[in-house]
């Protein structure tokens, strides 16, 4: 469904996107990451639990807010993949809130 339309880089780095290992070219964003991966769904919206994916692809409409190695609210299509990053799906509902426990 997704290829690339400049030439791939032969850098490749390793990621975890939803706990399966994908390896993506040097440079893509976190969101490609997603996509390549057969995993586009970036957060489960707030009210309605449904599946939300970047829809501007250039950090306008934060709809494809993740958790980055723990962080949340990071936006995927802004951010470049990094080795060994880990990446889910955010999920964020009126019983959950977006927090990082971990600092």
């Amino acid at each position: 469904m997704f290829r690339f339309l400049r030439e791939v880089s032969p850098d490749i780095v390793q990621v975890t996107v939803n706990g399966q290992p994908v390896r993506v070219p040097s440079g893509q964003t976190v969101w490609s990451a997603l996509a390549l991966s057969g995993q586009p769904v970036t957060r489960k919206a707030a009210l309605s639990g449904e599946d939300r994916s970047a829809y501007c692809a250039m950090g306008v409409c934060f709809e494809c807010m993740v958790v980055i190695d723990g962080e949340p609210n990071q936006q995927a299509c802004l951010r470049k993949v990094a080795p060994d990053m880990v990446i889910t799906t955010q999920i964020v509902t009126e019983s959950t809130t977006a927090t990082n426990d971990g600092l």
